[in-house]
């Protein structure tokens, strides 16, 4: 197949047998019988029969061709310390935290929670998990403790592995306060909890619950653990979102289809090769971290980055100087960081070399184009948006460059990748939009691929209601975002469709408006929300950081700044779409994860209760805005 839109549309019109081929991208201790049940829609079980173990792909496999190849290469600036793991090494130290494990009392089908910063006792941990068949659930390091008890009530892990603290910008944060409280918090108690000391805070160890790693680890240096082979349906991991309303869902996910859909993902998005290097700038508490920090990377057979650090520290450089020492071929990061970035002194990308770089890939927020350009222009190397989620564990929107190059067009994720059948439709009649530049729900035709979420985490009827019920007439997989797709089948994502404003009758995406205000020279971020109106039942309203911010102490100069960005949406969007003001900030308001809080910002515009903000990066940030609206 020499073509992507052959190989896509046979991923649709022959699913089982393109499936059955991407499945010989792993090792199978028994091979599947069935390639895809959808007996009962909208739950799929992919490769239903077969029995694999996810470790075992990662590391045990690669131990005959490539044993003293880097497999894990992690990397602190908060401690200024490296180290770099061999296959063989990681493989060691895997089964040695799987034998602490184990003798902790965790088993086949046993929760364990992972509450780490980014250190390689993360990555050992979450391997050892899916090594003897436990599921791993990682909380990001540094959750608020109602955040973190509320996951263990739900996940009722069997253990807890945790560390003294994490750093973040030269700051610790004590982990073992915040965990001792959540657990007091919790009806659910962990039976043990296993603690890795870092010497960064002081741990006060609770007799008989609270363990120590490397007390552990002696005790079983030279352990030999072997991998639980699995049915491909068992669950390899849960990873909470947090939703508008309600309790964080727990996304479940299966081992084989995750397993066959991350190696595929390599060869045909990433176009990823044996002994590549891949550094994705995430946290393992997300996603991203999941699939190509950990598991895809190391599926594939590559080195991969682990790295606890901020993008700025100790110089806008750092990143780059990683690229270059470690000859870094994939590089996986996220829009806010390049518009932090942005806001730097141009000339960090250009100290190191980075010509090792195949490309960088950017997904976890809108792309707007001015990012991409200047990005493009600054490292040299393809710049590729991706789109996807959570719950479907790999991208639904961008490109196959392993199967045929394509070229990215700025400000698109670009197109639907294979297996994806993937819809636009009219939320309110449910049907269909089949023609150029119409504007619809992104939607997803079951079954949905491997990879892909089973079920919400002992909640049938949640995965149900709230993914697959709610366009009228339809049992589409509702992703909740605006979208268009041109002629050429690259889509383009307008923000989520509870964030559509509504103004005088105007359905407006905010990521149009975003993007018309990022294109002013003087814009470096910005995030439009819609706020309640008497008169136009919604008004956009901007929240924007400037690049320059020297002057705008001045009322004038503010003002003129205001004009000059209201001018710019009225010349590309209409007057329409103009937002009713524009703020300047220092900062807008982000989770510790970099995603801009906009439900926040929409309440505090509205004067209401922005509920929980656990999960904010900095305080202070939405203060600014409380002042600024009070004015």
């Amino acid at each position: 197949m020499r073509k992507f839109a052959d190989f896509y549309r046979r991923s649709i019109d022959e699913r089982d047998a393109f499936w059955a081929e991407q499945a010989a991208l792993i090792e199978w201790r028994t091979p599947a019988e069935q390639v895809c049940d959808y007996s009962r829609p909208p739950f799929a079980r992919w490769f239903v029969g077969g029995t694999t173990n996810l470790c075992h792909n990662a590391v045990d496999r690669h131990l005959t061709t490539r044993a003293d190849q880097a497999a894990l290469i992690a990397i602190s600036t908060e401690t200024n310390t490296e180290r770099s793991y061999s296959f063989a090494e990681l493989h060691a130290e895997v089964q040695r935290m799987a034998a602490a494990l184990q003798a902790l009392g965790v088993k086949k089908g046993d929760r364990v929670l992972i509450y780490m910063p980014m250190v390689a006792e993360a990555a050992f941990a979450m391997l050892a998990c899916v090594r003897i068949g436990a599921l791993h659930s990682v909380v990001f390091g540094g959750f608020a403790a109602g955040a973190l008890a509320s996951r263990i009530e739900d996940a009722e892990p069997m253990a807890v592995v945790s560390a003294d603290a994490g750093s973040r910008g030269g700051k610790v944060v004590p982990y073992k306060p915040l965990l001792d409280e959540a657990i007091a918090l919790s009806r659910y108690k962990p039976t043990a909890v296993l603690m890795v000391d870092r010497g960064l805070a002081p741990m006060a160890m609770r007799a008989g619950r609270d363990h120590d790693w490397a007390a552990l680890r002696a005790r079983h240096l030279d352990a030999a653990v072997p991998c639980e082979w699995v049915e491909s349906a068992h669950p390899s991991y849960t990873l909470y979102t947090s939703g508008t309303t309600g309790k964080p869902k727990g996304v479940q996910r299966d081992t084989g289809g995750y397993a066959v859909a991350l190696a595929a993902s390599m060869k045909h998005i990433f176009d990823a090769k044996a002994g590549d290097v891949f550094f994705a700038t995430s946290d393992i508490g997300w996603v991203v971290g999941h699939s190509y920090i950990i598991y895809g990377p190391l599926l594939a057979g590559m080195a991969t980055v682990l790295y606890e650090g901020l993008p700025t520290r100790p110089d806008a450089g750092v990143w780059w100087s990683i690229v270059e020492k470690y000859q870094v071929t994939h590089m996986f990061s996220a829009p806010t960081a390049v518009r932090v970035l942005k806001k730097q002194d141009p000339s960090w990308l250009k100290k190191h070399d980075v010509s090792s770089l195949k490309a960088l890939w950017l997904a976890g927020e809108p792309l707007d184009e001015p990012t991409a350009q200047w990005i493009s222009d600054a490292l040299g190397v393809p710049i590729i948006d991706n789109y996807w989620q959570t719950e479907t564990g790999w991208p639904i929107l961008t490109l196959a460059n392993g199967v045929e190059p394509q070229t990215a067009r700025f400000g698109s994720p670009g197109k639907a990748m294979y297996g994806y059948n993937v819809k636009l439709i009219d939320e309110v009649s449910g049907e269909e939009l089949t023609g150029a530049d119409q504007k619809g729900v992104v939607a997803i035709e079951g079954p949905l691929p491997p990879g892909c979420m089973q079920t919400v985490w002992r909640d049938d009827a949640r995965f149900v209601s709230t993914y697959w019920k709610s366009i009228p007439g339809r049992m589409v997989y509702s992703t909740f975002d605006w979208g268009i797709r041109d002629a050429d089948g690259y889509y383009f994502i307008l923000g989520r469709t509870d964030d559509v404003i509504n103004v005088a009758g105007h359905r407006l995406g905010t990521r149009e408006i975003e993007e018309s205000i990022s294109s002013h020279p003087n814009i470096a971020e910005v995030a439009v929300v819609g706020v309640a109106d008497s008169l136009k039942g919604q008004v956009a309203m901007a929240f924007a950081v400037p690049r320059d911010a020297s002057g705008l102490q001045d009322p004038a100069a503010r003002l003129k700044l205001e004009g000059e960005v209201m001018q710019r949406v009225d010349a590309q969007l209409g007057a329409v779409a103009r937002p009713a003001r524009v703020h300047f900030l220092n900062t807008l308001p982000k989770t510790r994860s970099g995603k801009l809080l906009r439900r926040a910002l929409q309440a505090v515009a509205e004067r209401r209760d922005p509920g929980d903000l656990t999960t904010m990066e900095d305080p202070a940030a939405l203060q600014q805005v409380r002042e600024l609206i009070g004015d």
